[in-house]
């Protein structure tokens, strides 16, 4: 029996503005949207925990990348802050012959008659080797450079003692030496008090240096006073590199005059570098390693985009009943394209947010092994996310089409 003239078939909505007979389809909100997008993740939580687990490593290796260079770049300012960038280096440099030059022992008091220079440390090398013993057979020096050293070099170049002392007026007379971090390792001159065998005479260690930064050349070596050098080591008082700090403002122009300064005969023969700027040049060359690295991490990332689309044809080819049932029950095309295209964003929401968190922690842990400050910048983290919307978009795209191709009939009735 039909119902009563002019009324609706039982079980339908009213006919829709558009004309008599059509049915306006449901909307889904956005929480329906999550429910059923989220369906076949719960339904599977291994296999979406190992696709995830792509997107998690590739958006994490780029965020790594991004944070350590950017913790590496904190660091580098935080220590020419510290240390300063008005630090200039004087060394010989080579003759027109195409021999080895050699600075004036006035090198120093000459340089230091230059205005707006405010200190002023040399070293001079001396031609002998320094051993833990004298067992050691000659020869075998651990690359331990054995240099002469002043007084104000300390304060000039901005080392610090780790243990011990630096040279007074009284132990720069005697055989006593200060040893950089790198020559202590290799010595193992665990503390202060020891001997090493330096020249055939005995040298008591009175102090160990922290690494020096802005001369990493002193790391490597032992350092003895200026006046026993001349007196133990027959050194002939000539430095071989002079450091130079001069006021903040007047760096270039004080640069400009060191060589006329320091050998007034042949200026030509002086090199003069800045230390400061060897630091930025090496965190420039890091730049091309972190391009090779975010490289790796996007391969990472289309591994993972790969990975999210195989999961979604899958996952559309088990549930053709489902997409069928819900067709029969009135879904729309757009809202079977929306469900499975939610699962697909959602899967790699869950490998953006853990990469995301995973990358931190690595530069976290990474910055505080080195001693680093940890800095993350905000544009990696919201570029991360966004570019795991992205491949969400394109790994869902073509399977959430595909299942809202798939007729009613055809998918009811299984593969």
């Amino acid at each position: 029996m039909t119902g009563r003239s002019g009324g609706a078939p039982s079980g339908t909505t009213p006919p829709a503005p558009g004309g008599p007979g059509r049915l306006r389809p449901g909307r889904l909100s956005l929480a329906d949207v999550a429910r059923v997008g989220s369906v076949g993740l719960r339904t599977h939580p291994l296999r979406v925990a190992l696709t995830a687990l792509g997107v998690t490593i590739g958006i994490a290796a780029m965020l790594a990348v991004v944070g350590i260079s950017t913790s590496s770049r904190a660091e580098l300012d935080r220590t020419l802050d510290r240390l300063g960038t008005n630090l200039l280096t004087v060394a010989p440099g080579k003759t027109l012959a195409g021999d080895k030059a050699v600075l004036p022992e006035q090198a120093v008091g000459m340089i230091a008659r230059i205005g707006p220079v405010e200190s002023v440390g040399a070293t001079g090398a001396v031609d002998r080797a320094v051993y833990r013993t004298d067992r050691v057979p000659p020869g075998q020096t651990g690359s331990i450079a054995v240099l002469a050293a002043q007084p104000e070099l300390l304060g000039t170049v901005g080392a610090t003692v780790s243990s011990g002392s630096w040279f007074t007026a009284a132990t720069a007379e005697y055989p006593t030496v200060v040893l950089g971090a790198t020559a202590a390792r290799r010595l193992d001159v665990p503390r202060v008090g020891l001997r090493v065998w330096l020249g055939g005479e005995w040298f008591t260690v009175v102090g160990v240096l922290a690494p020096v930064p802005l001369a990493e050349e002193l790391d490597s070596a032992a350092l003895v006073g200026w006046p026993a050098a001349r007196t133990y080591l027959q050194f002939d008082g000539r430095p071989t590199r002079v450091y130079v700090r001069t006021a903040e403002s007047h760096v270039e122009a004080v640069g400009a005059v060191l060589g006329r300064n320091a050998n007034p005969s042949a200026p030509e023969e002086v090199v003069v570098s800045r230390p400061s700027d060897a630091l930025a040049a090496r965190q420039a060359t890091d730049t091309a390693l972190n391009g090779l690295l975010l490289g790796l991490g996007a391969v990472a990332l289309l591994v993972g985009g790969v990975g999210i689309a195989n999961t979604m044809v899958i996952s559309v080819l088990q549930r053709r009943a489902e997409v069928g049932l819900r067709r029969a029950l009135g879904a729309t095309r757009g809202q079977i394209r929306v469900q499975f295209l939610a699962e697909a964003l959602l899967l790699s929401g869950l490998g953006g947010v853990g990469g995301t968190l995973l990358g931190t922690a690595i530069t976290a842990l990474y910055a505080y092994s080195q001693q680093w400050p940890t800095v993350v910048p905000a544009w990696a983290m919201a570029g991360g996310l966004g570019a795991t919307v992205l491949v969400g978009t394109a790994a869902g795209l073509y399977p959430a089409i595909r299942a809202s191709r798939l007729p009613p009939t055809t998918a009811l009735a299984g593969p």
